[in-house]
């Protein structure tokens, strides 16, 4: 598998706010360090909102970006980092975090528990408003 690291990743967070990631034969391994930068990178809210992107693999775990709205759309998109955890597999065994974050649905903001990379857990940076 191709390893990336933060620097070669540009084209990837370029791609991935546009909407357009390419699908690749093999997932892309996202080091902590490459992460943590495409979280910390604003988003575009009206091109993104209603989409998931696949990022790569983290310690193995595919990760996942979701830009969930509702109601005032695009002012209430959010950015969603988490692990895609297989069904059956626990987070913590996954190398995650649980982490309960507030999802715009219909009118309402409810809460929703995501499997979070560890990279992203101390500053937030798996949750952008």
């Amino acid at each position: 598998m191709p390893r990336i690291t933060a620097v070669a990743l540009a084209t990837l967070f370029t791609l991935a706010g546009a909407g357009c990631a390419s699908r690749a034969s093999e997932p892309v391994l996202l080091d902590d360090a490459a992460l943590a930068a495409y979280a910390a990178k604003p988003f575009d809210k009206h091109a993104m909102m209603g989409q998931t992107v696949e990022l790569g693999r983290n310690h193995g775990m595919p990760v996942v970006a979701e830009f969930p709205c509702a109601d005032v759309c695009p002012q209430y998109t959010v950015r969603i980092i988490h692990y895609r955890v297989p069904a059956g597999t626990d987070c913590a065994s996954a190398g995650g975090v649980p982490k309960s974050v507030g999802v715009p649905v219909a009118i309402a903001v409810l809460p929703k528990t995501f499997c979070v990379p560890k990279a992203l857990v101390a500053d937030g940076g798996y949750y952008t408003r």
